[in-house]
């Protein structure tokens, strides 16, 4: 049996984004906000487990982010740090930060005035540094299938191939992904940070040989455990080289894994 996991922004859909950088107020939209991670070992990506459209921009502009997650028990995750950090252990961390919710509606709002055709909002979040306790950027980001996928992941399906989905993105948005390439819900795996995406295909190697294909250094650990690990470089990002050196195979279209025999 053969298993094929997928991560989902920059690999199954084409992602738009905008970070906000709290120190000057400049928001970019070319910016990987894993590469700020990785810039800075104290830093952690923060996504919120919540609709931003439904939760977000309804909530009081001028509170702090603290105090927004703490006082209306907004679920969050880390999706990406160098090491292990717990979420009472996060918010601990940032409980005299000055980041406000107007700080991440702002990064909504830049990436609806873009009109950026996003069909999945993966949703938002923000970076932090934990050695000074301080949000130092804010994020938004969603995307929409790149054209190939919805015939790349029938063309599996028709060879017996088991589609999964293991992403650092908000879990509300890749239940809807699955929606949208149909397949089974228990089948997306949501927000898993790099460790967990490795520990996903170490499990599904027990009764699958497992291919994954992903397109940043967030995958790096998840394409070293694959039985064969596959770097889509489709989004156009700049990629650092160790994600190179992790996958076995890179492909320039999602289309390409169809000619990959594993």
């Amino acid at each position: 049996m053969k298993a094929v996991v997928f991560d989902n922004s920059g690999t199954l859909i084409k992602r738009y984004k905008a970070i906000k950088n709290l120190k000057n107020g400049v928001i970019c939209h070319d910016v990987s906000s894993i590469d700020v991670v990785d810039y800075d070992h104290e830093r952690a990506l923060v996504v919120l487990q919540t609709d931003p459209l439904n939760c977000i921009v309804r909530a009081r502009p001028d509170q702090t982010i603290h105090d927004f997650l703490k006082k209306h028990d907004v679920k969050f995750d880390v999706s990406y740090s160098s090491r292990d950090v717990a979420n009472e252990d996060l918010l601990e961390a940032i409980k005299n930060d000055k980041g406000r919710v107007k700080d991440i509606v702002d990064t909504l709002d830049a990436v609806v005035e873009r009109k950026y055709n996003v069909q999945i909002c993966s949703g938002s979040g923000f970076i932090v540094n934990l050695e000074r306790g301080e949000v130092e950027f804010t994020i938004t980001a969603g995307g929409k299938l790149f054209n190939e996928v919805p015939d790349v992941i029938q063309e599996l399906k028709n060879r017996g191939t088991d589609i999964f989905v293991a992403s650092g993105d908000r879990t509300g948005s890749l239940e809807e992904l699955a929606r949208f390439i149909n397949i089974p819900k228990e089948n997306v795996f949501g927000t898993a940070n790099s460790k967990r995406k490795k520990e996903i295909v170490a499990e599904l190697k027990e009764n699958y040989k497992v291919m994954m294909v992903g397109n940043s250094a967030n995958d790096i650990l998840a394409l070293e455990e694959a039985d064969v690990g596959v770097l889509t470089v489709q989004q156009g990002d700049e990629t650092p080289q160790r994600v190179f050196d992790a996958a076995d195979v890179v492909v320039e279209n999602i289309r390409d894994i169809l000619e990959i025999d594993f």
